[in-house]
């Protein structure tokens, strides 16, 4: 009974989230919508980016990496600026969801206000009038066409396609597929994922045993990852071997 008492009296004594102090310095961008802070992994709440390996099309109808532009541009905007990141939960991946400011500036107003994020509003409804604004603004990805990140993520062949850009006929298609090709996409994402033959998602890091021979090729499912939260996050388990 005492032993109870002192665990559940210790647990009162732990500060809370909204207690904890805020997670300050400068910021490794992994994704537009995720960094890492020391050795915080923190996720940008309210807001939702591409994945690196997801395809838009542009203007002219062209696919092009928004994924990579959108980590490209959070991390060329805050190059050498102080983050200040609120905690306000932990998700399922162990990372900090947090509301973060660089320089001083709502870093997640600025993602979706440029059209580099969407609000992600099944959580929060903060940043709506942002994207409205980027909407109207034809702002990054708005200028062409492409499919939500969290549409993209579980491939669903019957969302909408978004933005400015009317969509040839076989957008979705192209627009679901990733930019996984014979080489990463980034230095940092060389997690290599393939689906087998009982349909399972399998991701293999370098020391796994077949990752030199599994071959990269959209046509047969497989894409790059650039950390295992992210495979994992699609769904896909780490190869047995």
């Amino acid at each position: 009974m005492l032993r109870k008492f002192l665990i559940a009296l210790s647990l009162l004594c732990l500060p809370s989230l909204a207690q904890a102090a805020d997670i300050t310095g400068t910021a490794k961008v992994r994704d537009g919508d995720s960094v890492l802070i020391g050795s915080t992994r923190i996720r940008l709440g309210g807001i939702d980016a591409p994945s690196v390996d997801q395809l838009c099309l542009n203007t002219k109808t062209e696919r092009w990496t928004c994924g990579v532009a959108a980590r490209d541009e959070l991390a060329k905007f805050s190059e050498g600026k102080t983050w200040v990141c609120h905690a306000r939960s932990i998700d399922r991946r162990g990372r900090t969801v947090a509301r973060c400011e660089v320089g001083g500036e709502d870093i997640q107003k600025w993602l979706v206000r440029n059209g580099w994020a969407l609000a992600y509003v099944r959580l929060s409804k903060d940043y709506q009038a942002d994207e409205a604004a980027a909407r109207e603004a034809k702002a990054g990805m708005w200028q062409g066409a492409f499919i939500a990140p969290w549409d993209w993520r579980v491939r669903n062949k019957k969302t909408a396609i978004l933005g400015a850009t009317k969509p040839p006929e076989g957008a979705r298609a192209v627009l679901l597929a990733s930019a996984s090709g014979p080489v990463a996409p980034s230095p940092d994402c060389t997690i290599k994922g393939n689906v087998n033959t009982a349909g399972e998602c399998i991701y293999h890091t370098k020391t796994s045993r077949w990752y030199t021979q599994i071959k990269m090729n959209i046509s047969k499912g497989t894409r790059w990852f650039c950390s295992v939260e992210e495979a994992e996050a699609a769904g896909c388990r780490e190869t047995k071997r």
